[in-house]
């Protein structure tokens, strides 16, 4: 018996012993980096952290903006070409958003040419080739944007498949849009309508108004008024054609042109023009 409980005792003690002796391990489950101490599992904690300042892009100025600007930069010059040549300032502006992206195209960066005009026959200016409707083909350069809307408003004035043109209400810029396509300006069929969405998106019909003096009168009936005074002769002045003398006088160029012995168009400020026989 006495064995027996000698060994009872010595079995309690030596497992009370161990059991005093053990150690806990704790393990944290996290992703983050861990560290060992003493058996317990800690969690790293990283105090490194990226820089907070946002880092800023400044956004490329959108075809929106530079469309904006360049009715800003230009639609004096159109008011100014609608006074004298009696093109509707919409229609130039637009025909400018339109055929030179706004000034962005290759075309008019390159050589000045807003208005997609080609050589034809009878132009001696600067030329550059540019792929259109066909390859290379020619259009004029010129040395400042200024002598490119000029050169608009005569190649429309001067030329007999735009006289129709000028018959319309110069207000009336829907029939100058479908006019110009069917005149033959531009092979795409949508022509019209697309000057006329820039005309009134950007409400360019305002500019005709301004050229006008803010008067809804026709300058038309100005024109029919002027052409029934009887004069003999034509002093030019700062802005006038042949054209343009023509139409006030109901004469044909052909007409002026014998009367006064021209061999070309080309006239000059103080030049006498007979306009009767």
């Amino acid at each position: 018996m006495k064995i027996r409980f000698l060994i009872a005792v010595f079995t309690f003690l030596f497992l009370t012993s161990c059991g005093s002796k053990r150690k806990v391990t704790t393990v944290y489950k996290d992703n983050r980096t861990e560290k060992v101490v003493d058996q317990v599992v800690i969690p790293e904690v990283k105090t490194t952290e990226k820089s907070s300042i946002p880092v800023v892009k400044v956004p490329a100025r959108t075809y929106e903006e530079i469309k904006i600007n360049y009715i800003k930069k230009y639609h004096q010059v159109a008011i100014q070409e609608m006074e004298i040549y009696r093109i509707p300032a919409s229609i130039t502006l637009a025909q400018g958003v339109l055929e030179s992206r706004s000034g962005t195209s290759q075309l008019t960066m390159r050589s000045n040419n807003h208005f997609g005009i080609k050589c034809h026959k009878g132009w001696t200016g600067g030329r550059t080739y540019h792929d259109d409707d066909e390859k290379g083909e020619c259009f004029r350069v010129y040395k400042d944007p200024s002598n490119s809307f000029r050169d608009h408003s005569l190649f429309l004035a001067l030329r007999k498949r735009y006289a129709d043109l000028f018959k319309l209400k110069i207000t009336d810029y829907k029939r100058w849009a479908r006019g110009l396509q069917k005149a033959g300006y531009a092979t795409d069929k949508t022509y019209p309508q697309k000057l006329i969405k820039i005309i009134e998106q950007y409400e360019l019909y305002k500019y005709d108004t301004m050229a006008l003096g803010n008067n809804s009168e026709d300058i038309r009936v100005k024109e029919v008024e002027s052409s029934t005074v009887k004069e003999s002769s034509h002093v030019v002045k700062k802005g006038d054609t042949l054209y343009s003398i023509s139409r006030r006088y109901n004469i044909s160029i052909d007409k002026l042109k014998q009367l006064n012995k021209l061999e070309d168009n080309m006239i000059s400020i103080g030049q006498e023009l007979f306009i009767v026989d």
